[in-house]
């Protein structure tokens, strides 16, 4: 089918909490997500809380709505067809540097809908709209893994699922310099922020929290709209006293085999808080087995264990997705640990930022030139790709062994991997 998204009109509007001016709208739109996600659980009590966190986040609703004749007995035309959220976060880019980002969600296009450029036009838009406001990067996470590639987007952070076993197996080489104390849930509400503030600042990959998290962390606010009375919650206190991390957690039942606790929220800011909540979850009274579906690839806790056996993992799986919109001003943001030089040249499907590119690093610095059409470079790569790189999660010389970069320079895709590295390993905990 032929673009017709001249028969669309495409409307922006802020997230706005109930008792606002525009919230019937608001409330449309959130609908209309849901039904692209198939969440048939949202009651309008869930949304009016959602929407609350959302107008906290300063939400940007985007919506594309027919113009022209609705068929007769279908969803209104104030029901929109594809929609587009987005707002703004920092991006830790390594060494404690912050990047604002445009954190795009809510993607959603009805299937009656699609192949007429409406997912294309909105996100061409809202990209060229944050370059023009000075944003360097964009990020998501996906559904789907084969969509996002084609808007340059590529994947910079992997996750995966752990199952540990908390038996009389599971032993940390450790000894603990801190102490864990169980908690009010609610107590989360005010110290979750200030403790994954910590957490954000020295994490490569890390992004910016949403309301919502606190929200979920505490139990004030679950997946499904309600509050969760299962949710527990223990505090770290570090050598200082002072709270360095936290583990949000619920019991899974009587019927589940083996006894199972399920980890909602793990944050740490130290390694010793790190492995000491682990030591706390492990040693729960009849609890057999630990679940955790956004642990780390690069896990310490693997290493910390006696027998890292203990540890059933999913295969890793992606997570953050990175699109870098500018990219003189994303890389003469970061700080490099290798001094070099590497002249890129970087394909965009999209047009954004196109050209060839020569990253000159003297002391961590990094300065940007770009350089005419024709000069020779020493890596051919899409936007993608450089996205994928960027923070050091992703290899670049894997990325040659597969084709994703085209190595001009013999040599060039290790100095690619050499500079591009970051401090820590990259993780992002924050999904949206």
């Amino acid at each position: 089918m032929g673009d017709l998204s001249g028969n669309y009109e495409i409307r922006r509007f802020p997230a706005v909490s109930k008792g606002n001016e525009g919230y019937a709208e608001a409330e449309t739109w959130a609908k209309a997500v849901g039904f692209g996600f198939h969440d048939s659980t949202r009651t309008p009590e869930h949304r009016e809380r959602s929407l609350a966190t959302y107008e906290v986040d300063g939400r940007i609703f985007t919506g594309a709505y027919q113009t022209g004749p609705v068929a007769p007995s279908s969803l209104p035309a104030e029901v929109p067809v594809a929609t587009f959220g987005t707002f703004r976060k920092t991006l830790n880019i390594g060494f404690g540097r912050m990047l604002e980002t445009q954190m795009v969600t809510a993607v959603t296009v009805r299937t009656s809908h699609r192949r007429r450029g409406l997912l294309r036009r909105m996100m061409t838009e809202d990209l060229q709209a944050a370059k023009d406001d000075g944003v360097a990067m964009a990020a998501l996470t996906a559904s789907e893994g084969s969509i996002y590639g084609r808007f340059g987007y590529g994947v910079a952070s992997l996750e995966r699922t752990v199952k540990v076993d908390t038996t009389g197996r599971f032993t940390l080489r450790h000894t603990a310099t801190g102490a864990v104390e169980v908690a009010d849930p609610k107590t989360l509400l005010d110290v979750a922020p200030a403790v994954f503030e910590r957490v954000h600042r020295h994490t490569p990959g890390s992004l910016g929290r949403q309301e919502w998290y606190r929200h979920l962390a505490s139990g004030s606010l679950g997946r499904d709209g309600k509050e969760d009375p299962a949710i527990k919650v223990a505090l770290h206190y570090g050598p200082d006293a002072t709270i360095d991390g936290y583990v949000s957690y619920k019991f899974l039942g009587w019927d589940t085999t083996p006894y199972t606790v399920e980890v909602v929220d793990l944050v740490a800011a130290t390694d010793h808080a790190y492995l000491e909540l682990w030591q706390y979850l492990a040693a729960i009274d009849l609890v057999e087995r630990v679940t955790w579906n956004e642990a780390p690839v690069d896990d310490p806790l693997a290493w910390a264990l006696a027998d890292p056996r203990c540890i059933d993992a999913s295969d890793s799986r992606d997570m953050l997705w990175l699109r870098i919109l500018d990219v003189p001003r994303a890389l003469a943001a970061r700080h490099y640990p290798a001094d070099g030089r590497l002249v890129l040249n970087v394909d965009d499907p999209l047009g954004l930022t196109p050209g060839i590119f020569a990253l000159t690093v003297e002391g961590g610095q990094a300065a940007v030139e770009r350089l005419p059409e024709g000069t020779a470079a020493d890596l051919e790569l899409g936007v993608s790709a450089l996205s994928s790189i960027f923070l050091g999660g992703v290899c670049p010389v894997t990325l040659k062994a597969a084709g994703a970069i085209s190595e001009l320079r013999p040599g060039a895709a290790l100095r690619a991997r050499q500079m591009f590295a970051v401090e820590r390993a990259t993780h992002c905990l924050t999904h949206f």
